[in-house]
């Protein structure tokens, strides 16, 4: 067996084998006997990130196409040979990485991952299939500028990262998506679709040194493209752009039922660490009906349709975003209580029942969030992906109890200075906003 490197490592009374293939190849292996099913996550390091922005949406397009025929195999064929097991096999695009996923019972894992590879290897990308997804794409892209909340985001997002590939929605937009053409397809495909560019992370009734071999014996003669030295070709180096908060207002006046008013500051990457202080204070201020914003914005005030935070995981710069759906003639005082809300964590320390509470649910989601074979593959799988590790599982943890007060509000005195702006709603509503002591600058 081509195997460079592998080591067993105990977490939280699970063994999680780490194997290397000379290839290059990163296998994640954990027996878990409880159901007859076998889980596994594929993660490619690419994504929204590694596109130009003028393919945006590059990704998203291969992941729909690449399960659509292969060199040997028909999409028809492919879809039969998927049913007939009874298993489940997808693919998908996100801001930091391409993913591709199966589900099978045990017996069926060797003629999934056989089928998973030959996907991989050898995508024939139809020009029927692209044509098609290519349509679907376009509607899915002119349906979210239907869609107040998107908007509000997607402009957000704009203004927050420029000329940064984390700037544009997953789809792309209807210039760069109607462009993309399946040469493109191909080559994002040969760049990034190579072993030593892979975590394979598998879950469920199945030994972890049987898991290990299948994989080696399926993926093992894949080598990566090499130079004339023999020397394997390097990946392509990102060059991303230095982002600095430069905070404005952004407006889109829609005939709409309700104003969507978001506020948005420049945030860090997971690799941070201030990260995990922000994590909590996304948890305090947003999640949940006990979450600070809605209690005090809905149930006390009764703003707010929906009110919500979110701060996503990043590999590179991220942004914390608190925003609320409400009436139109609300949205002047929505926008000040969001503002208030924010502030207050810069001036005020949590009570600490506010602070255990969020820590608390923070962690209780986190473990509900690893019940599964597919989650706990997808956990481990992206860590490893991100180059945090898979004994991130444990620090998670850690890193969240070591959060104080003090830490809590340092970090909010450092992000939460001034926001970023995007309103969404009739005109009256977003001339009420302009009053508002919000020094920004349209």
């Amino acid at each position: 067996m081509s195997v460079k490197h592998s080591v067993a490592h105990l977490l939280q009374n699970r063994t999680v084998h780490r194997t290397v293939l000379e290839n290059g190849l990163t296998v994640l292996a954990v027996n878990n006997p409880a159901a007859d099913i076998v889980s596994g996550r594929i993660f490619i390091r690419a994504g929204g990130r590694y596109e130009p922005l003028k393919q945006a949406g590059l990704s998203h397009l291969m992941a729909s196409v690449i399960t659509k025929g292969t060199d040997r195999l028909s999409s028809q064929e492919i879809a039969e040979r998927i049913e007939s097991m009874g298993a489940s096999l997808g693919a998908d695009a996100t801001s930091d990485y391409c993913l591709m996923s199966l589900k099978t019972v045990s017996a069926d894992f060797a003629e999934m991952l056989k089928l998973l590879a030959e996907l991989m290897r050898s995508p024939s990308f139809p020009e029927a299939e692209v044509e098609l997804e290519r349509r679907l794409t376009l509607q899915g892209i002119r349906s979210m500028q239907e869609q107040p909340f998107a908007v509000a985001n997607t402009q957000l997002r704009q203004s927050i990262y420029q000329s940064h590939p984390y700037a544009l929605p997953s789809l792309g937009t209807e210039e760069t998506a109607s462009q993309i053409s399946r040469a493109d397809l191909q080559h994002y495909h040969q760049t990034y679709f190579r072993p030593d560019n892979i975590v394979i992370s598998i879950v469920g009734r199945i030994a972890p040194e049987a898991a290990v071999e299948w994989v080696d014996r399926i993926f093992g003669d894949w080598q990566p493209p090499s130079q004339e030295d023999g020397s394997w070709v390097p990946l392509p180096t990102l060059d991303l752009p230095m982002l600095t908060a430069k905070p404005e207002r952004v407006v889109t006046v829609q005939d709409t039922q309700q104003a969507i008013v978001m506020l948005g500051y420049l945030a860090v990457s997971i690799h941070h660490p201030d990260h995990m202080a922000l994590k909590l204070l996304n948890t305090y201020l947003g999640n949940g009906l006990s979450s600070r914003l809605f209690v005090e914005l809905r149930e006390k005030r009764g703003l707010a349709y929906e009110v919500s935070a979110f701060y996503p995981t990043r590999a590179d710069v991220s942004h914390f975003v608190v925003y609320m759906g409400t009436a139109p003639d609300n949205a002047a005082i929505a926008l000040e209580g969001l503002r208030h809300e924010v502030d207050r964590l810069r001036t005020t320390l949590l009570a600490p029942d506010e602070l255990q509470s969020a820590k608390n649910k923070l962690l209780g989601q986190y473990a509900l969030g690893k019940q599964t074979n597919a989650q706990i593959a997808q956990i481990f799988g992206w860590y490893e992906t991100l180059g945090l590790g898979i004994d991130f599982d444990e620090k998670f943890q850690q890193h969240v109890a070591e959060v104080t007060a003090e830490v809590a509000q340092e970090a909010a005195d450092r992000y939460f200075t001034e926001p970023y702006v995007s309103l969404v709603g009739p005109a009256a509503a977003t001339e009420l906003t302009e009053k508002v002591g919000v020094s920004v600058h349209d």
